[in-house]
């Protein structure tokens, strides 16, 4: 079968919208298909969206693939007679970030237009798709809300996740993630000066705005926890990352609602570590089941430090967690071949 993958980019963004698609071309080859990828860039500005939603809808693979497989919007709208979404999340600043301080632009006459015809756009797009599949409930739930349409979860699972293991437990809690506010690092920053134990953190990645780095670094140090605090702002190698978690305490993801569990939150599993994530998170709730697999805290300081405390005083109950954490991926079915199959049938 000749299967074509289309999706979006931002212009020297890496992230999990990437990796989807990389990863996923692998699998489909090993299965015996022909696999071709075609992206194009996408901005995220309201100037800009329109011209760059036609130049998608003027995609025609009709003749050219059996299968279109769309994940990052706003692929979704090209045409093809069997056209099957795996999608990762909606404009979000067009939808349920509209009402919060994350939107980036303001509520003016042009822009509600804007956002009525997104939807008219994206409504429209759904009812053309053979099949609709999510990354998580909650970008399910989303589509059910704002455009009245159902569809499947399937978990993305990660690239080669034999490489991941665990070698022992630092004082270390990582956060390997884009560098971002609404990833929340400073939240980690801020619990960490309320704690009580010798638990350390490490953050790693980098993001659009190089500004938040140094913003962290200013907040360590105003806070008293500078040497307790490691911060790698750079894209770290997949080896790099991989020792970090092998031999770290625990990990943490505290995005402010996120669309899926989030890869550091999966990879983190995958190394037997337990997970730190809070109650308003998003996704990584489908993930880590508090006590079980994790904790999930109030997202507040105060909160956090205690479960930090908490996985640096019982290293056998922070291991317990961890094995866990591991065996939850099994319960939810993450695996490639079950991806290759659904997006198939």
């Amino acid at each position: 079968m000749k299967v074509a993958i289309v999706s979006s980019f931002v212009p020297f963004i890496y992230g999990g919208g990437r990796n989807i698609v990389e990863w996923l071309v692998p699998h489909l080859e090993a299965a015996g298909h022909q696999v071709d990828v075609i992206y194009l860039p996408f901005v995220e500005t309201p100037d800009k969206i329109f011209p760059q939603l036609a130049a998608y809808r003027s995609i025609d693979l009709t003749d050219d693939a059996d299968v279109v497989i769309c994940i990052r919007v706003p692929a979704h709208v090209i045409q093809h007679p069997r056209k099957v979404l795996w999608f990762i999340h909606h404009l979000r600043f067009w939808y349920d970030l509209w009402d919060t301080p994350y939107r980036s632009f303001p509520e003016t006459l042009p822009n509600l237009a804007r956002r009525e015809a997104i939807f008219a756009i994206d409504n429209k797009a759904f009812a053309e798709a053979h099949r609709i599949f999510t990354n998580s409930r909650i970008v399910g739930d989303r589509i059910r809300t704002f455009n009245g349409r159902e569809s499947e979860v399937l978990y993305p699972p990660v690239f080669e996740s034999e490489r991941f293991h665990c070698a022992g437990a630092n004082d270390s809690i990582v956060y390997l993630a884009r560098l971002e506010h609404h990833k929340r690092q400073h939240l980690l920053v801020e619990a960490l000066a309320k704690t009580k134990t010798g638990v350390r953190v490490t953050l790693a990645g980098t993001g659009s705005n190089r500004e938040y780095a140094t913003y962290l670094r200013a907040l360590a140090a105003e806070l008293g926890v500078a040497d307790r605090v490691d911060i790698d702002d750079r894209w770290i190698t997949e080896d790099e990352k991989v020792t970090l978690l092998a031999n770290c305490l625990a990990v943490a993801y505290l995005p402010l609602d996120e669309d899926s569990y989030g890869y550091p939150a999966l990879e983190a599993s995958h190394a037997s570590k337990a997970v730190l994530t809070t109650t308003d998170s998003g996704g990584v709730l489908e993930l880590v089941v508090d006590g079980q697999n994790g904790f999930v805290t109030e997202p507040s300081p105060e909160a956090l430090a205690e479960a930090m405390d908490r996985l640096h005083r019982d290293r056998a109950a922070s291991e317990k967690l961890g094995v866990a954490a591991h065996e939850r991926i099994g319960e939810l079915g993450i695996t490639w071949s079950n991806v290759v199959s659904r997006l198939l049938e």
